[in-house]
C-alpha cells in the first residue's frame, strides 16, 4: 500500500470529512502487523535522518493538526520522537502569547522553520490562525480569508529554500473522541489534559470540519501537500504516518558526504599511534 497516495489531498480537492473512513485497517491483519510494520519504518526514518543531518543541506517540516485526543503526542511519542534529537525539534503552539499577538500570524512560526539538516515537528502551527480565530470568531472573515494566500506564500519559501514540507490531520470521528475524553478522566497521570473546553468545543464539530476542510482545499499544494490520517486506530495511524515519512525522508536522497581528508594519511596516522602503544 502506497500511504503517501492513499492519503494525499490533491490540490484543489474538495474533501468531505464526513465521508472519509476513520477506522480503516489499511493493509494490516491486525494491531500486531501494524506495530510491526510501523518498527521498520522507523528505523528506516532514524537512519535517512541521521543522513540528512550530516548532509546538512535539506530540511523537514513535518505539522501535525487535530482535533483534541486525536493522537498528536501519542504520533510524537511513537513515531516521530523516535528520530536523532541533535537533529530534530518539537514546538508545541498553543494560545499566542501578548508579545506574538504584537506581531504577524508567522511571526513565532518562522523562528521555528527547521535550518538546513533538521526536522522540525509542530504540534499545532500556522493553520491555528485559519481555524481556532474562525471557527471562535476571534477575528473577522475579512482577516482570515485572506490568510491562505499568505500561508501558500509562506510554505512555498520554505520549500524553495530546501525544505520538504509534510502537514498531517489526524482524523478521528467524534465518538472515538469521547471514549478517548473518558479515558482521560479515568486515568489519574493525564488529569492534567482534561479541559472544560475540549467538551463545549464538540458543539462546533462541524464548524471544525468545514474550517478544515477549506484548508485542505486551498492549501494543499505541491510544495506543501496535506494527508488526512484515519486515526481512530492508534496503531493505523502511527503505521501510516512512519510510512509517509519514511518515504518522504527517502525520496530527499540525503547522502553521506564525502571525506575531506586524505584517509591514507589518517591510517598511516593511526597505524603510528597503535604501534606506539605496542611498544
Amino acid at each position: 500500500m502506497n500511504f503517501v497516495k492513499e492519503h494525499r489531498v490533491k490540490p484543489g480537492e474538495k474533501l468531505k470529512l464526513k465521508s472519509l473512513d476513520t477506522k480503516t485497517k489499511g493493509p494490516f491483519e491486525d494491531k500486531e502487523a501494524a506495530k510491526q510494520h510501523t518498527a521498520k519504518m522507523v528505523r528506516q526514518i532514524q537512519d535517512l535522518q541521521y543522513k540528512m543531518f550530516v548532509e546538512d543541506k535539506q530540511s523537514l517540516l513535518v505539522v501535525l493538526q487535530a482535533p483534541d485526543a486525536a493522537g498528536k503526542d501519542g504520533l510524537i511519542r511513537k513515531v516521530l520522537g523516535q528520530m536523532n534529537p541533535q537533529g530534530c525539534r518539537t514546538y508545541p503552539f498553543k494560545v499566542p502569547s501578548k508579545k506574538e499577538l504584537g506581531h504577524d500570524f508567522l511571526w513565532r512560526i518562522h523562528k521555528c522553520t527547521p535550518e538546513k539538516g533538521m526536522v522540525s515537528i509542530f504540534n499545532r502551527s500556522h493553520y491555528e490562525d485559519v481555524l481556532v480565530v474562525r471557527v471562535e470568531d476571534i477575528v473577522p472573515k475579512s482577516v482570515w480569508s485572506k490568510r491562505f494566500e499568505v500561508i501558500n506564500h509562506f510554505e512555498q519559501g520554505l520549500a524553495l529554500a530546501g525544505t520538504t514540507i509534510l502537514k498531517i490531520y489526524l482524523h478521528i470521528s467524534p465518538e472515538e473522541q469521547l471514549e478517548r475524553f473518558k479515558k482521560r478522566y479515568d486515568n489519574p497521570e493525564k488529569h492534567w489534559k482534561l479541559n472544560p473546553g475540549d467538551y463545549t468545543a464538540r458543539s462546533k464539530w462541524d464548524a471544525y470540519r468545514e474550517a478544515y476542510q477549506e484548508a485542505f482545499e486551498r492549501c494543499s499544494t505541491d510544495a506543501a501537500p496535506w494527508f488526512v490520517i484515519p486515526a481512530d486506530h492508534k496503531w493505523y495511524r502511527d503505521a501510516s504516518v512512519a510510512s509517509i515519512v519514511a518515504q518522504t525522508l527517502s525520496e530527499m536522497n540525503p547522502q553521506m558526504p564525502k571525506p575531506d581528508v586524505d584517509l591514507a594519511e589518517i591510517k598511516a596516522l593511526y597505524e603510528a599511534e597503535l604501534a606506539k602503544q605496542q611498544t
